[in-house]
């Protein structure tokens, strides 16, 4: 009886038996439990793809995102934010639009619009350009918005709540 009560621990509904080590495969289970935890927590975190060429931006905005609840993945170039979106949706991109590589942000934009109407927060030194090409794409700011570099990481997480919290309504 009490090895059927070490053997279950919670799961049978009593009260955990004191362990004294672990063998392989009650390690094995514990290392399958945390990933089915981590697996079922993305699934309920707004993921939010981040297209930055700037490492150091990259790893600044998604910190401040993920401290905030938010599942971030990072991508540097728009080759790579393609493929990434044609394998499954973000809530949100967060997208540069001065990549460095063959493929800008304007042709992944091009490319998201292309399958989804998803919202996205572009990030780019030259406002007065993208202003202007948001207003001849006929988007709003519910789902196309513009946040011109340098910026506080506060006005980023802000933007990125705001366009969430409106796309879910």
């Amino acid at each position: 009886m009490q090895e059927k009560e070490a053997a279950c621990g919670l799961s049978c509904g009593g009260e955990a038996a004191p362990r004294q080590g672990k063998d392989a495969a009650s390690q094995s289970r514990d290392s399958a439990d945390s990933e089915l935890m981590r697996h079922r927590e993305r699934l309920f975190l707004p993921r939010i793809l981040l297209v930055e060429d700037d490492l150091t931006l990259a790893t600044l905005e998604a910190g401040v995102l993920t401290a905030h609840g938010f599942t971030v993945d990072i991508v540097n170039s728009g080759e790579r934010a393609i493929a990434i979106l044609h394998q499954s949706l973000p809530d949100l991109v967060v997208l540069d639009i001065e990549l460095t590589g063959l493929i800008q942000g304007w042709e992944v934009l091009n490319a998201l619009r292309a399958i989804a109407m998803i919202p996205v927060l572009l990030t780019t030194s030259s406002a007065s350009a993208v202003r202007e090409r948001i207003r001849s794409q006929g988007e709003t700011r519910l789902t196309l918005d513009h946040l011109p570099k340098p910026y506080p990481m506060q006005t980023l997480l802000k933007r990125v709540k705001r366009m969430l919290m409106v796309a879910t309504q």
